[in-house]
């Protein structure tokens, strides 16, 4: 690890909460903050979460001790959470989320009209 203090939590439970997870890490340091992402159109949880430890050795040793660790029946993965980069990712995708035509076709007005064959 790098000297970061935050870390990404995966392949959380939907039912896991920001409480549980503060309970998790902090047996390794203090929690300075935990953020549960949720989904803007559903209002669910999205199953990760980012939680940010008092210092980078809290950090290290929390992903550490908690990768691989059972919360909510699932087992966590846990790493050194890395910053966004700009204009990489889904920036293109204008907020409308992961689904439809950005696979080269689009699909409105595109070939063929509403329903496209698939190969």
């Amino acid at each position: 690890m790098t000297g970061n203090s935050k870390l990404y939590v995966g392949n959380m439970s939907f039912k896991t909460t920001e409480d549980e997870l503060r309970a998790a890490f902090g047996q390794y340091g203090s929690v300075a903050d935990v953020y549960v992402a949720m989904d803007k159109m559903t209002g669910r949880p999205r199953g990760f979460a980012f939680v940010t430890m008092g210092t980078p050795e809290e950090a290290k040793l929390a992903a550490e001790k908690m990768n691989g660790a059972d919360l909510g029946g699932r087992a966590l993965t846990v790493n050194e959470a890395r910053p966004k980069e700009e204009g990489a990712g889904r920036s293109f995708g204008g907020g409308g989320g992961g689904r439809g035509g950005f696979g080269g076709r689009e699909r409105r007005g595109g070939f063929g009209g509403p329903r496209e064959r698939r190969d």
